[in-house]
This record gives C-alpha cells, sequence and structure tokens, in this order.
C-alpha cells in the first residue's frame, strides 16, 4: 500500500479516524472541515487516520495533506475513488480499519478507538453514518442516530420546537407529491405566507438550494431549484430580523450543556442578499462575525438559554450550532440547528468558542474527550 507509513499507530495514543467527503452535495464543504481539523488536531496526543468517502460512496484512506482539502486551488476538493476500500470490522473484539483491494489479501490498520465524521448533509449528518457506527459498536464524535435525523431535517426539526414550546417563523412543508399532484395548491399556501420567502430543501445544509422569492413569478423556479437538492421543502416566511447564532457544546457527565457567547452574522452587501453558499466558503471579507453580538445583556442571556433548550430538544450530542432571529421589537425566534456544523477557517462555531475562550484545538480535543468518555448503544 502506498501510504501505510501514515497508518503506524502509537498504541499509547488515542486512534481517531477523521472521515469527510460523502455522496451529498455539501462534498467539498466537509473536504473544506477536514483541512480545518486535520490542520488543528494534537497529533502529539492522538493518532490520526484521515478517511474519505467519495462521492460514489466508497470509503478511501485519505491524503493526510490539507492543502488537498482546502479552497484554496480553482477547483473544488474532492475525495477521488481508489482501488483500495477501507472498511471499519470488529475483529477479535477491537474495531479495526480494514484495506481491501481486487486479488490482494485485506490489510489491517489498526484499531479506531473514535470517529469524527466531519460529514454534511443526507448521508453522513442525517443519522445514516451514526446508524453505521452504532451498529458497529464505535464511538462517534456529535449527535446521534435520532437528534441528526431530526436536526438534518427542517420540517421535523420545526416541529420538535414547537413541542419544545420554542418560538418558531411561520412556514409551510412540501413533499414530492403536494408538489407534483397540486402545485397550485402550494401557491396559495406560500401566498398566505406574504412574501418575501425562503425556498428551502427541507434535507440539505450549507445554503445549497436556498432561494429568497419576493413574488409569485418567481417561485416555481425556486422550488424547482431547491428540488434539484432535495423533494422535499420548508418554505419560510422572511423574517425581519438581525442574524444571531450561539455555540452549543455538550456537558461532561451530567452537565447542561454549554454556550457560547452569541454571535451575529453580517453580509458585507455586494451580490449576497443573505448568507448563502459564496458568502460561507468562497468568497472572502464577503461576512463578518461580531461576538459577542451587539444586542441587550438580558437578550444575549435568553439567546444561550434557547440554545440549550434546542439542543436537549432533539436530543443533541457533542455539538450543535443553533441560528435565531432577533427582531427590531426584541423577539427570539429560532432558525435552526446544525448538529455538524461547519469546521472551515470560516465556520461561525469554532470562532464564536474562540471568541468565549476556548481554542481551536481544544474544542477539537473536547469533542474527542466526550466521544471517548459516552456509551454506545441506547443511552
Amino acid at each position: 500500500m502506498s501510504q501505510n507509513n501514515q497508518t503506524a499507530g502509537n498504541p499509547s495514543k488515542p486512534r481517531v479516524a477523521v472521515l469527510f467527503g460523502g455522496r451529498s452535495s455539501e462534498h467539498a464543504v466537509s473536504c473544506v472541515t477536514a483541512a480545518g481539523v486535520l490542520g488543528a488536531i494534537n497529533k502529539d496526543k492522538y493518532d490520526v487516520i484521515p478517511i474519505g468517502i467519495a462521492k460514489s460512496g466508497q470509503w478511501v484512506l485519505a491524503s493526510p495533506d490539507t492543502s488537498q482539502w482546502s479552497l484554496a486551488g480553482s477547483s473544488l476538493p474532492e475525495v477521488a475513488p481508489s482501488a483500495e476500500t477501507v472498511t471499519l470490522a470488529e475483529i477479535g473484539g477491537e474495531h479495526q480499519l480494514i484495506v481491501a483491494a481486487p486479488n490482494e489479501v485485506p490489510q489491517e490498520l489498526g484499531t479506531v478507538d473514535v470517529v469524527f465524521p466531519l460529514l454534511h448533509g443526507p448521508f453522513g449528518e442525517d443519522g445514516t453514518i451514526q446508524g453505521l457506527l452504532e451498529l458497529s459498536d464505535t464511538r462517534y464524535v456529535g449527535a446521534g442516530v435520532l437528534a441528526s435525523a431530526v436536526g438534518m431535517d427542517k420540517h421535523f426539526m420545526k416541529v420538535v420546537f414547537e413541542a419544545a414550546g420554542l418560538h418558531v417563523g411561520p412556514y409551510i412543508a412540501v413533499t414530492d407529491r403536494q408538489w407534483r399532484k397540486d402545485p397550485e395548491a402550494v401557491r396559495k399556501q406560500v401566498d398566505r405566507l406574504g412574501f418575501p420567502v425562503f425556498v428551502k430543501p427541507a434535507r440539505a445544509g450549507s445554503s445549497m438550494g436556498i432561494s429568497k422569492v419576493d413574488s409569485l413569478e418567481q417561485l416555481d423556479a425556486a422550488i424547482e431549484a431547491a428540488r434539484r437538492h432535495d423533494l422535499k421543502l420548508v418554505i419560510e416566511a422572511g423574517i425581519m430580523g438581525r442574524e444571531i447564532e450561539c455555540a452549543v457544546l455538550e456537558g461532561r457527565g451530567t452537565d447542561a450543556p454549554r454556550t457560547s457567547m452569541p454571535g451575529e452574522i453580517s453580509v458585507a452587501g455586494g451580490t449576497h442578499e443573505f448568507y448563502d453558499f459564496e458568502a460561507k466558503y468562497v468568497e472572502d471579507n464577503a461576512v463578518a462575525l461580531s461576538c459577542p453580538a451587539d444586542i441587550p445583556e438580558e437578550a444575549i442571556a435568553r439567546v444561550r438559554e434557547l440554545a440549550a433548550a434546542a439542543f436537549d430538544a432533539i436530543g443533541a450530542e457533542g455539538l450543535s450550532r443553533v441560528d435565531f432571529f432577533y427582531t427590531p421589537d426584541g423577539e427570539i425566534i429560532i432558525n435552526e440547528i446544525n448538529t455538524m456544523p461547519g469546521f472551515t477557517p470560516k465556520s461561525m462555531y469554532p470562532q464564536m468558542w474562540a471568541a468565549s475562550g476556548l481554542s481551536y484545538p481544544d474544542l477539537i480535543d473536547e469533542l474527542i474527550y466526550l466521544a471517548l468518555n459516552r456509551k454506545t448503544g441506547l443511552r
């Protein structure tokens, strides 16, 4: 194997498999997130194995060179398929990484103590990879199966938030069957919401496929654009308010979730009407984060309280970022929760923790600690 050198583990150090890429439209974002984590993780403390998932779903042994997974080049990073496939198996009571290639004897790469799944979107952030890891009795960073699935689906996320007594803005959910059977009924529902609205794929992230719609005439095109990412949609009434975010970190043992100081995102004009994909990941200086947000002390305290409540409402673990609107009359409306927020150099989750006194490397270390000290299975 050409990359065997990187797998010679130190048995005295916990082995962390960093899993990234994946089958979703957020494949490149996941690669960029991995570049950040691979560059910051304490390699004196952990034995790190990068595992990429190609768009085909194949697991491969990936390069540890972070420049290969960054946005520095002219094209988006991508995990390439390989003749060698990596699998996770239990052998002799231990979780082992196995590399197999056609007509070759499978090779063991050693044990895995914890998986850090840096996967965004469907087939990674939605409970699917979490289910696989639970079936293999492998510890992993982040939310479990149900919390990941609920946090990925903007419709059911809102249903759970409403049941928990959190204030959610007006919205409708549109299934594939509803749109194909009676699009006029959908248009009437949207018209009752009032314009502008935001049309979103229900189970995509990184602002993929989202459109701001100012009139009924623009609606069909926005719906079709969103349906390219997910056949189920959420259409939300536009809310006049400032975008406030709060980072949540699971407490140790029986401790309550920890919350960062809230941050505020501002989009620096130009071609961006809202916090879209290009503003998040591509264009430098397109967005700015103020942390702590310039809102009253009582509002800061309330945002932190609500962020922890949202984390508990879906049963999240590890980490989450919770997004709110703060209206001119002081109302705080929850927008969504993200159970695997980005870890890119421009990502808000690590920036808010850094502004709250927890550095990026220490944050990664704490997430691994939480995963190593959490049992698998029902809990």
